[in-house]
């Protein structure tokens, strides 16, 4: 890669800064219309971005970091401390996608439909649980591809806060919750939306989604249903011994998860400019997870 792919030490970015109604819980909010323009009245602030110096940027991906000012505050981000990433209006676009051009959610987005159109499954058939949903990247993928209901699901409430700023009518319905200890009344609420897909990216692997979050999750989609979702190539290599890997790679071979296509593709630079490669893949559900798999990944 020459220097000049590689992405630049400082950047200026105007941050959008929109009034939150954040609220504990899920949202049953605004209403999904299945079409774009998702307003937000706002103003601008400016926030400057330093990524490391070249000699700072020998580390993992999950340790990944960068500077930001926020007029005049200087703070440290590593970039898996998303409740920080999140907490700043239009840090997480700056960093991902215009400074490091991550392509995950396109890229997720278009295996899926593919996989759908193959199987000659409408996409607006589709009522999707976005796993790890963030602030509705994702999400706002899947509206493009006409699903007709979206449901976003996040551990953290800096997540959900976002979503309501940045896409406040993106969502039918946006939980704050663990899916390892979900509670009656949301794991009704959740069960009441009879999902048939499933999507989550660039959140396994790390520790992000455990597996168990995972397995629940799934099992909360219908059967028939679609699933999915990307992962970094190596967690995917059977060398690898992570308790996700072993899950997907039991769900494949016991055909509770039928692949339908698969893709390797470059899920985005890392902060040295060097290309990190991600495997997307499209699969159809044909049982639930069960949960003693999981458990046993524990032993």
């Amino acid at each position: 890669m020459t220097p000049s792919s590689t992405p630049t030490d400082i950047a200026t970015t105007s941050a959008s800064l929109i009034a939150s109604n954040g609220s504990n819980g899920h949202n049953g909010s605004n209403g999904h219309n299945g079409a774009n323009g998702h307003n937000g009245a706002s103003t601008a602030s400016t926030v400057q971005v330093r990524f490391p110096d070249r000699h700072e940027r020998e580390m993992a991906q999950d340790e990944e970091w960068c500077e930001v000012a926020v007029d005049g505050e200087l703070r440290r981000i590593r970039f898996h401390d998303y409740h920080e990433v999140y907490s700043i209006p239009t840090l997480y676009e700056h960093i991902f996608y215009e400074r490091l051009e991550c392509a995950s959610p396109r890229t997720v987005r278009e295996l899926l439909e593919q996989a759908l159109r193959a199987d000659g499954v409408d996409p607006a058939s589709i009522s999707a649980l976005d796993v790890g949903a963030g602030n509705g990247i994702v999400g706002e993928e899947l509206d493009d591809m006409g699903a007709s209901t979206l449901v976003g699901i996040d551990i953290i409430e800096e997540a959900a806060d976002a979503a309501r700023r940045d896409r406040p009518e993106l969502y039918n319905d946006y939980f704050v919750a663990d899916l390892t200890d979900l509670s009656d009344g949301d794991r009704a609420a959740l069960a009441a939306y009879r999902f048939n897909a499933l999507t989550t990216v660039a959140a396994l692997g790390f520790a992000d989604i455990p597996p168990l979050a995972f397995a629940e999750a799934y099992n909360l989609v219908e059967t028939p249903g679609w699933i999915a979702f990307n992962i970094k190539d190596e967690f995917l290599d059977k060398r690898d011994s992570s308790g996700f890997s072993r899950l997907i790679r039991r769900m494949l071979d016991e055909g509770t998860l039928v692949e339908r296509a698969r893709r390797r593709y470059q899920h985005r630079l890392s902060v040295a400019g060097e290309p990190l490669h991600y495997i997307a893949i499209a699969a159809q559900k044909t049982a639930d997870v069960p949960l003693e798999w999981v458990r046993e990944l524990e032993e």
